[in-house]
């Protein structure tokens, strides 16, 4: 399975999770989403990852989904493949946006499991009825995020989807705590239960640093600033572990304010309005804007972080 000349199976370094820029009064910012993918590029980001938990998917009617992932696919280009989220509570609904965004140009797509799923047997079932419904032509990621979709993937399941479904060829890793999980799916690999695939790893990139040492090949999340990110892939990628660990603490503090259950995206978006990527922080309703004094808590996090990065100055 190939996108875009690229193999996902293969796939490496920063897939950020792309938010979804609105005005003021809900309506989707096509002019922010342009800069935000041109920012995402000049960040170094080998692809996007759109219409995720992050990209308020859920409040999206079916055709701005549409029209969003055309217009980001069209603005990456060949050289940036673009994985579209296209989980749904039905198949009918999820092939429908599946083959529409693979005809425009989409290197694959990105299913969560349902939060009805509870036992193996139905996590890897419902995995072979999606594949039967989008079509085993549609390069596919696993999104394993049993925090926010309370479904959990033993690494036995996630090996059994992998082995079953040669359209798999991503896994979005973001349990929690899940570095032995990275260990022992490479652990499958390398005795011959497993073909590779890629692994990229989620939760705002707060264990980022040690999954590179597991075994992972990069990133798939939106923290504000993805060319840290980037760089701290390079970096543990040329042995530079010290480096990449140093550059990764200077940041710690506002990652960790970011991932806060229910305020994250609301951080997030205020970080991108203040490093001049979009033009409003505004979510779409319902939505929990920032408080004033949580953007001054931002604000001093950001100010420190200038300290150690200058790329926080000159926002």
């Amino acid at each position: 399975m190939k996108a875009n000349g690229t193999e996902l199976t293969t796939a490496s370094g920063v897939y950020v999770i792309a938010a979804t820029p609105f005005h003021e009064d809900g309506r989707i910012d096509e002019k922010s989403t342009d800069s935000m993918v041109d920012f995402y590029r000049a960040c170094g980001a080998d692809g996007l990852t759109i219409l995720g938990v992050m990209g308020e998917a859920p409040k999206l009617a079916a055709e701005e989904s549409v029209a969003i992932s055309k217009q980001i696919i069209q603005r990456a280009g060949p050289s940036m493949p673009v994985i579209v989220g296209v989980s749904a509570p039905g198949f009918a609904a999820m092939r429908s946006l599946a083959r529409t965004v693979m005809d425009a140009g989409a290197a694959g797509v990105m299913i969560a499991p349902p939060n009805t799923l509870r036992t193996d047997d139905q996590i890897i079932g419902y995995y072979k009825q999606a594949v039967d419904a989008i079509g085993d032509d549609v390069p596919f990621c696993i999104q394993d995020f049993p925090i926010t979709f309370s479904v959990v993937m033993s690494p036995k399941v996630i090996r059994s989807i992998i082995q079953e479904l040669p359209s798999c060829v991503m896994l979005k890793h973001e349990d929690w705590p899940g570095l032995e999980k990275i260990s022992t799916l490479r652990g499958y690999e390398a005795d011959g239960s497993m073909r590779h695939v890629s692994i990229l790893c989620g939760n705002g990139g707060l264990f980022l640093d040690f999954e590179c040492e597991r075994g992972a090949d990069g990133a798939m999340t939106g923290y504000a600033f993805p060319d840290m990110l980037v760089d701290v892939v390079k970096l543990q990628k040329a042995g530079k572990r010290d480096a990449a660990h140093d550059l990764f603490d200077a940041h710690l503090p506002l990652i960790r304010y970011e991932q806060q259950p229910g305020a994250g995206l609301a951080v997030r978006k205020y970080l991108m309005k203040k490093r001049g990527v979009i033009a409003s922080d505004a979510q779409r309703k319902p939505s929990a804007p920032l408080s004033a004094k949580a953007r001054a808590e931002v604000d001093y996090l950001f100010d420190r972080l200038a300290k150690h990065d200058a790329r926080a100055k000159a926002a």
